[in-house]
């Protein structure tokens, strides 16, 4: 089963469980989906709803930074709750071998020597799409393996 039709499955069990947050949560992963299906005019496979949700974690990441900051912790649990209700979603990250190792890998292909070849080893990750890779880990660490 794709994970479109995964995410429209669970949004009818919460409806029928009767479970109001989890089913919002789902309503806004829907609602993301299909606006990109209609700004792309396509229909969304895996990789294009993990896109989605991946943006989705990152927002609701920095939201909980900036509900901490600001001394709102209500909202930054409501948040917290909506991003683990994400994840569900998501694959399994690397770990944090795993990571090193494709850092190393991706610094031997592009000749990365310095700091200054950051930007091609990123984009190079990037370019991969492994839905795994969290690319704000992947920037600290290949930072500091770089220097």
């Amino acid at each position: 089963m794709s994970l479109k039709a995964t995410i429209q499955q669970d949004m009818k069990t919460a409806m029928r469980a009767g479970d109001k947050f989890r089913l919002g949560t789902l309503r806004l992963m829907w609602a993301e989906i299909k606006q990109r299906e209609i700004d792309d005019r396509c229909e969304a496979d895996d990789d294009l709803v993990l896109h989605v949700l991946n943006r989705m974690v990152k927002q609701r990441r920095d939201s909980i930074a900036q509900y901490r900051q600001g001394g709102r912790e209500d909202l930054a649990e409501s948040e917290e709750n909506e991003l683990a209700v994400l994840q569900r979603y998501l694959p399994q990250p690397l770990s944090a071998q795993e990571l090193d190792a494709l850092i190393e890998r991706t610094i031997d292909a592009v000749g990365a020597n310095s700091a200054g070849d950051m930007g091609k080893v990123m984009g190079h990750l990037k370019q991969q799409g492994d839905a795994r890779v969290d690319m704000a880990e992947a920037s600290r660490r290949v930072k500091q393996r770089l220097n």
